[in-house]
């Protein structure tokens, strides 16, 4: 597997100097400061690949071009906008970046409800906390009709959560939800984000899934032509938030993905955290089944919590995920493809001097670099008895 590591651009504050120490080759990265729905041209392009190269590494992954999201509810324009994202990934691949990660998940990317929630060791994690979560949606955001989404116990448990909220907690909280977490190209107020979900009221998750297949079939030519692929990531939690549909969570939407655009330039960004949450996901079992679409792995581990619903980042190696399982797999894909996969260390704690720097959310410089070692040390064990 290619050794890889998410990188945010000139701001990020992990240099490319400290990544290259890490003994990652590869970055991932995108151009962060073109506005969504902009063409990234060929020169932008080229100078972020060249700035990579100085410090000695290579730029492979592009995570990610956003999708629009007049794309994602078929407003009027889709199409050119889809056609402007065919473009920009065209302009990738004739700069030498072929490997094109991007979501479909409607509004939000991936959600959080504590970006420093405590483990018992002192190393701080990232966290779904389905209660407080359902408490935002009910008592801070108001969403019209939210209460027909959840039982009459799981609103209790939520209001009681509320009440003990103060001021700052219920500041923090928003802030958390609607602000954007690293990687997202969108941030929002409360006014904001409840006129974002009404344009949803009317898109269930087959309407929406049949727009993404619409939107593979302008952009998915474009990108082969060019010799590149496509890497869908899942969803974030991989479940409804908000009232919104979710289409990339399960193995039957990657069965249905991969059906609709029978090539392998239609492919995935396997993320086991994200599918992970699920217990009905058997990752090693849809790494396979998938294997010859696979273009780009996320690798870490969540802990699914005694409610069932809420979740937090564990240990790349001590979660619900089987990492050495995984990494099994992929390897066994490797082998009959005949291609190195890029993976990253997908999120991390922040531990040791994470705690005292300033790095974005998840994205600590120490809390990944143990995660990528493990990864390492699980491959290399398992290349070698292969």
């Amino acid at each position: 597997m290619k050794e890889s590591w998410r990188w945010f651009g000139p701001n990020d504050p992990i240099s490319l100097a400290e990544v290259r120490q890490t003994g990652a080759t590869d970055i991932v990265s995108a151009l962060h400061e073109v506005p969504n729905g902009v063409l990234w041209e060929r020169d932008a392009i080229a100078a972020r690949r060249d700035m990579v190269a100085k410090a000695g590494l290579t730029w492979s992954v592009v995570e990610s071009i956003p999708v629009h999201e007049k794309i994602k509810t078929a407003e009027s324009g889709w199409e050119k906008l889809a056609e402007t994202w065919g473009r920009s990934a065209q302009n990738l691949a004739r700069e030498g970046i072929n490997t094109i990660c991007y979501n479909f998940m409607p509004v939000l990317d991936w959600t959080r409800t504590d970006l420093t929630y405590p483990l018992e060791d002192g190393a701080l994690a990232l966290r779904f906390d389905y209660p407080l979560y359902v408490a935002f949606d009910l008592f801070v955001l108001k969403r019209k009709d939210a209460e027909a989404d959840y039982s009459p116990e799981v609103i209790a448990r939520a209001e009681a959560r509320f009440k003990a909220l103060d001021a700052d907690a219920v500041a923090k909280l928003t802030a958390t939800v609607l602000a954007g977490l690293p990687g997202a190209e969108e941030s929002y107020t409360l006014d904001d984000f409840r006129a974002q979900l009404a344009r949803y009221q009317s898109i269930d998750a087959a309407a929406l899934a049949e727009q993404l297949s619409r939107f593979l079939e302008i952009v998915v030519p474009m990108v082969e032509e060019a010799g590149a692929v496509m890497a869908i990531h899942p969803d974030d939690p991989p479940r409804p938030l908000f009232g919104l549909p979710r289409v990339v969570s399960t193995v039957a939407d990657m069965d249905r993905i991969a059906a609709r655009i029978e090539t392998p330039a239609n492919g995935f960004t396997f993320c086991t955290g994200s599918y992970g949450v699920r217990a009905d996901n058997d990752l090693p079992a849809m790494l396979r089944k998938h294997g010859d679409r696979v273009h780009f792995l996320h690798l870490r581990a969540t802990r699914r919590e005694e409610d069932g619903m809420s979740f937090h980042e564990a240990p790349h190696l001590d979660g619900d995920v089987d990492m050495v399982a995984v990494v099994k797999a992929a390897l066994e894909v490797e082998r009959a493809r005949g291609v190195q996969i890029p993976f990253r260390p997908d999120h991390g704690h922040a531990i040791l001097d994470d705690q005292s720097r300033k790095t974005n959310p998840g994205y600590p410089l120490i809390g990944r670099l143990r995660g990528l070692s493990e990864v390492r040390g699980i491959a290399r064990a398992l290349s070698a008895a292969l």
